[in-house]
């Protein structure tokens, strides 16, 4: 890939992310302009990941990269959902993006829709972590190894138990992890806030807050420690 490629990467705050950044820095395949991230409009977080907007806006600064929000509203129609990715893919044509990257690991579904995405509109698709299944144990050892940490953010209880939400997502915790739930929570098992690693000038000092049960999903709240008030 010519070294004048100019890529944004889709962001979801969580650990897969933030190593495709550090995959795509270390690999030389290009300059990341900017991080591109969906907000629950309502909420003002994450989709899914259920993570505040001020801590994607740390994050951002940790990686010395421009945010790209988008709003989308809750629920959100597929088609709602992908008018406003056209009007991101506009905006990237116009800043010269020619790559949007993207975290995927191995679902096929999932990389063959973010093909359709982009088809015709001269920016290419990255996944600088694909690879398969039986890849991601390596995966999560090579990200811990790496200095990455985080926290699980949000946890399906139809697939794993929901007291895992919280945690840190470390070593120990893939011990004990359900023997169906990959490691990295491809599948959609869990969602992570990546508070530390290489990819970062400085990790986010964070807190887990409350957890809530929602729309059938368990979720942790992360907080920033400048938003706690100290105890008395």
């Amino acid at each position: 890939m010519m070294t004048s490629s100019r890529i944004l990467l889709s962001w979801s705050s969580g650990k897969d992310s933030a190593w495709s950044l550090q995959r795509l820095r270390e690999t030389d395949a290009g300059e990341v302009v900017g991080l591109l991230t969906t907000f629950n409009a309502a909420a003002d977080r994450v989709a899914m990941h259920a993570v505040r907007h001020a801590l994607v806006e740390a994050q951002a600064a940790a990686a010395r990269l421009p945010l790209w929000p988008v709003e989308i509203p809750s629920p959100c129609p597929n088609e709602t959902y992908e008018a406003r990715m056209r009007e991101v893919i506009e905006r990237a044509r116009a800043a010269h993006i020619t790559h949007i990257a993207f975290g995927d690991l191995f679902l096929d579904d999932i990389r063959a829709y973010r093909i359709k995405q982009l088809a015709g509109s001269g920016i290419e698709p990255l996944f600088p972590l694909w690879g398969s299944a039986a890849d991601t144990p390596q995966l999560a050892r090579e990200m811990l190894r790496g200095g990455l940490r985080a926290v699980l953010t949000c946890v399906d209880p139809r697939q794993m138990p929901e007291h895992f939400a919280g945690r840190q997502w470390n070593e120990a915790l893939l011990v004990e992890l359900p023997p169906a739930v990959d490691p990295c929570g491809e599948r959609g098992e869990f969602h992570t806030f990546c508070h530390a690693g290489p990819m970062f000038d400085h990790a986010i000092a964070v807190q887990v807050g409350d957890a809530v049960t929602h729309d059938g999903f368990r979720f942790a709240d992360v907080l920033p420690t400048s938003a706690i008030s100290p105890s008395t």
